[in-house]
């Protein structure tokens, strides 16, 4: 940086004029250019005075890293650096307490007018370099990043301008310079939208309240001026082209109005008189075809009433058609009904006819006296037969008679077994008398059975007389 021996005697002279020929309300001259960077989503490259900035835009994209990210908007990052070659003394590189004081109320300039709510959970990033520095790097820095966002299609409800005002030699000064930023009094950083609200206000030095109202008088007359230079860009960028054509103004004497005719150049004259010539020929076919139209169109009038006589005699025709038709269809099924009828009648006679032999044959199948003689011995052997089978089916039931008799007797004896105590040991002592009367028994009458239990089963209820005593 330069000594305070460098200092010049007069910042402004004697004929109002600063040191660079401006005079008080007077920016510098600006170039700006859009669209230098190709890997970025919107760059602009801005040279106001000796200052050159680059800025480059990227997003709305996702925000990295996640914590960053806002639910209902998106997140705008603004990183202002200075490169270390930009002034006359290496700066040193990385950022500084100057470089995130600028990117921290430069982001917070574009927030009013950046629509951030239509891109939640995203991030809206604002690369600024200064390539090379000459005072008010700042507002130069937000004019570029104002052009580059609208060149990344970011939607805003306006661009942004920004312009600084200070004090030198006891005079309101407009867009200070190096020289006027270093020995000035003060400098007054503004930026604000195309409706002149304010968004970013700094100021460094001293002034009294009415140097600081005819100062903003001053930087609304050049950020005006700014906005027309940004417009102007754009507008040159996303324009299109409208080609220059001669045009000539002649009055029609029917209806009063202009009509615009354009002169083609002399190049394409020869071909141009061929499109004429081939627009004429399809208006004739046109016009030709329409005369035929029209002709048609009246003979079509002029038959129509023929047509609808033929009609009404077509619908009599055809309802005549109808009637007829519905009458054969009516007989021919009544003829159909009346042959189904004499085919089932045919059926049942066949039938009864069948019938009636079916039975005639039974009669005649029937045997003869002579037959009948031949059975009766076959008769007598069947009855022979049939009262073995009785008398079988006699014993039968006498055996039966016997077996529930014997069950009976077991359940007799299978009730007294459920007696109390003191007369089981009766039983058993019964038990062991039974035995020998038993074999006595099986010797006089060997057809008894004997029973798998330990009581003996008998015919005869009263042959368990003496069991009874004992018990």
């Amino acid at each position: 940086m330069s000594s305070m021996s460098d200092k010049p005697e007069k910042l402004i002279t004697d004929d109002g004029l600063r040191l660079d020929g401006r005079r008080a309300d007077e920016i510098r001259p600006m170039k700006i250019e859009i669209g230098v960077l190709s890997r970025a989503d919107g760059s602009c490259y801005l040279e106001w005075g000796r200052n050159k900035i680059l800025v480059g835009v990227f997003g709305p994209r996702e925000a990295h890293p996640r914590r960053m990210q806002r639910a209902d908007s998106a997140v705008i990052r603004y990183k202002y650096n200075m490169a270390s070659f930009s002034v006359e003394d290496r700066a040193r590189p990385g950022p500084s307490r100057r470089s995130i004081e600028i990117s921290k109320v430069s982001r917070e300039a574009f927030e009013p007018v950046i629509m951030a709510e239509l891109f939640p959970k995203t991030a809206i990033d604002i690369y600024v370099e200064v390539l090379q520095a000459d005072a008010g790097t700042r507002t130069a820095a937000i004019n570029a990043s104002s052009i580059a966002l609208a060149d990344a299609g970011i939607p805003m409800k306006g661009l942004i301008t920004s312009c600084a005002f200070g004090k030198v030699d006891g005079q309101i000064v407009l867009d200070l310079n190096k020289e006027e930023d270093n020995y000035g009094e003060a400098d007054f950083p503004v930026a604000m939208t195309q409706d002149g609200e304010i968004t970013l206000m700094q100021m460094d030095g001293h002034l009294t309240p009415d140097e600081i109202k005819k100062g903003l008088e001053l930087v609304k007359k050049g950020c005006k001026e700014i906005l027309e230079i940004q417009q102007a860009v754009l507008r040159k960028k996303f324009e299109t082209p409208v080609e220059e054509t001669v045009e000539e103004v002649t009055d029609t004497e029917d209806t009063g109005n202009k009509v615009v005719e354009a002169e083609a150049p002399l190049e394409y004259a020869s071909e141009a008189a061929v499109v004429e010539e081939a627009l004429e020929e399809a208006e004739e076919i046109e016009e030709e075809q329409l005369c035929e139209e029209t002709v048609e169109t009246d003979a079509v009038a002029e038959e129509i009433p023929e047509f609808e006589e033929l009609e009404d005699i077509i619908k009599e025709a055809e309802a005549l058609v109808e009637e007829d038709t519905v009458e054969d269809v009516v007989e021919v099924e009544i003829e159909e009904e009346a042959l189904e009828e004499e085919a089932l009648e045919e059926e049942a006679l066949e039938e009864a006819l069948e019938e009636e032999a079916e039975f005639e044959a039974s009669f005649e199948a029937a045997p003869e006296p002579e037959d009948f003689e031949e059975l009766e011995p076959i008769e007598e052997e069947v009855s022979s037969e049939v009262e073995e089978v009785e008398f079988d089916s006699e014993e039968l039931t006498y055996e039966e008679t016997q077996l529930e008799e014997e069950t009976g007797i077991e359940e007799v004896a299978s009730e007294e077994t459920f007696e109390p105590e003191p007369e089981i040991e009766s039983e058993t002592k019964t038990r062991t008398e039974v035995p020998a009367e038993e074999a006595v028994k099986a010797e006089v009458e060997p057809e008894e059975k004997k029973c798998e239990g330990p009581w003996k089963v008998v015919k005869d209820p009263s042959e368990s007389g003496s069991r009874g005593e004992n018990e």
